[in-house]
């Protein structure tokens, strides 16, 4: 196989390309290379996606391209230029208009300009649609991937890694909302994996990727296990964490994994069963939390924690 990855430097992209060259292909990744190395044994084709697509690209007669740009101008130029290869697209479950519902329907409208998400962190989904219809335009075959909740080593987002470092600290810890409340993550080893099972059979469609939904009660508890860990979970309710400046999701003062409730029920609930039918293998959380124990971590600190454990104990 052939394959060219428009990244390879970061996370997901260089997962990629990383299975990609142990499996024996011959992979070229295509990025300006300021964020490190590519993987050994690929190659680097420097490029600069705001610039014309380069010569080798375009004549590059790839078998698979696989690409993770959320930008609309990025995605139209590498697909006209590589549309008689085998397209797979990631795109992500917030194209999705009503995260109250698992359903893939109805979508967010398209954005088909290029916006700064530090301007307007709300036109993510529609970029993502408008990347996704112009590769299913132009592409003789391709498949669109909607990931979830993407963990596991190299993730810089601090999204997860909250959790195994908190709980093999051990001790009481501050659990939100309801145990009941669902969740699910993705390993980022096992989605690469998975791209790549995609390429290689060309598969088509539009697929969720997403990991098994369980109560969040029972992934902490998968989470302990794979660190070690027998912690006491004392779990606060979300009016009152909100009363308390705690943040959902992501960022400083956040919970992570934590979403509002009944408004979220569905943005974690997706159905893995067409992906894994489709190849997808997932590995228990417990095998991916021992692998976030050195990634960068901006959620509730430990003083803020036990702030809010002390008042609802208080109450």
């Amino acid at each position: 196989m052939k394959i060219l990855v428009l990244g390879g430097t970061r996370f997901l992209s260089r997962e990629v390309a990383a299975q990609a060259v142990a499996r024996g292909w011959e992979v070229t990744c295509a990025c300006r290379g300021r964020s490190g190395p590519v993987p050994d044994g690929a190659t680097h084709l420097a490029w600069d996606r705001t610039e014309e697509v380069p010569a080798a690209i375009a004549d590059g007669d790839w078998d698979a391209v696989v690409d993770v740009t959320r930008l609309p101008s990025q995605a139209r130029s590498a697909v006209d230029a590589t549309s008689g290869a085998h397209w797979v697209f990631v795109s992500t479950i917030s194209v999705y208009a009503d995260s109250s519902s698992p359903l893939m329907e109805p979508l967010v409208d398209p954005i088909t300009d290029d916006v700064d998400l530090a301007v307007d962190p709300e036109a993510y989904g529609g970029m993502k649609v408008a990347c996704e219809q112009a590769v299913l335009a132009a592409a003789s075959s391709v498949v669109v991937v909607r990931p979830g909740l993407i963990v596991g080593p190299g993730d810089t987002s601090g999204r997860f890694a909250h959790w195994p470092q908190r709980l093999a600290r051990g001790g009481e810890v501050l659990a939100p909302g309801s145990p009941d409340d669902v969740v699910q993550v993705i390993d980022v080893r096992d989605l690469a994996a998975w791209l790549l099972v995609l390429a290689e059979r060309r598969t088509t469609g539009v697929l969720d990727a997403v990991g098994t939904p369980v109560p969040i009660s029972e992934l902490l508890a998968q989470v302990a296990a794979g660190v070690g860990s027998d912690p006491t979970l004392t779990w606060v309710p979300t009016d009152f964490l909100e009363e308390h400046g705690v943040q959902p999701w992501a960022g400083e003062d956040s919970l992570p994994l934590w979403l509002p409730r009944p408004e979220h029920d569905g943005m974690l609930a997706h159905d893995p069963g067409p992906a894994v039918a489709a190849g997808l293998v997932l590995r228990p959380v417990a095998d991916t939390a021992p692998d976030c124990l050195d990634s960068p971590v901006t959620a509730l600190t430990a003083e803020r924690e036990a702030e809010v454990l002390a008042a609802w104990h208080a109450r």
